[in-house]
């Protein structure tokens, strides 16, 4: 219930930012909006699936923010210099992570590992497509997912 109240109070204060204010006859509209938009957000995204740690998520910026760059570089420095080699494949990863706000998160993040972008989503695991399957890959992801465990799934231990 927390978490249904949570998203009301956020949609309905995007809906105010949005309108650019409330009139009183405009109230009832902005309580229904943020209602519909709870309601959708808690079927598409059921509050059970998954909780995410802002704080510890927020002490990894840096790490985030490097990681940007050096996969940049990497990415850059394959299209542009004519003798790297491409080997393009695909590479499935299964995650401790249950689908959800943490899963995604996973996903959004390793997004940024050099040459590697998630492009598929199944219960089983999250597929990447990499544009050298020669590297490790799965090791990669393994140690991102162990890195981030306590800011995407609080007090769950991953197999």
């Amino acid at each position: 219930m927390g978490t249904a109240f949570a998203r009301f109070l956020g949609f309905a204060a995007l809906w105010v930012v949005l309108v650019r204010g409330v009139a009183p006859a405009d109230l009832a509209v902005g309580v229904l909006a943020a209602a519909v938009a709870t309601w959708a957000s808690l079927r598409l995204l059921p509050a059970e699936a998954g909780r995410v740690n802002l704080g510890a998520l927020a002490l990894r910026l840096p790490r985030f923010l490097w990681q940007s760059v050096v996969a940049g570089v990497d990415v850059a420095r394959r299209a542009l210099a004519p003798g790297v080699p491409l080997r393009l494949g695909f590479v499935g990863y299964r995650t401790g992570f249950a689908r959800g706000a943490a899963r995604n998160a996973f996903a959004t993040i390793t997004s940024l590992m050099p040459g590697t972008v998630p492009v598929d989503d199944t219960e089983a695991e999250i597929s990447y497509h990499c544009l050298d399957v020669g590297q490790p890959v799965a090791a990669q992801l393994a140690a991102e997912e162990r890195e981030y465990a306590d800011a995407l799934a609080p007090g769950k231990r991953l197999g």
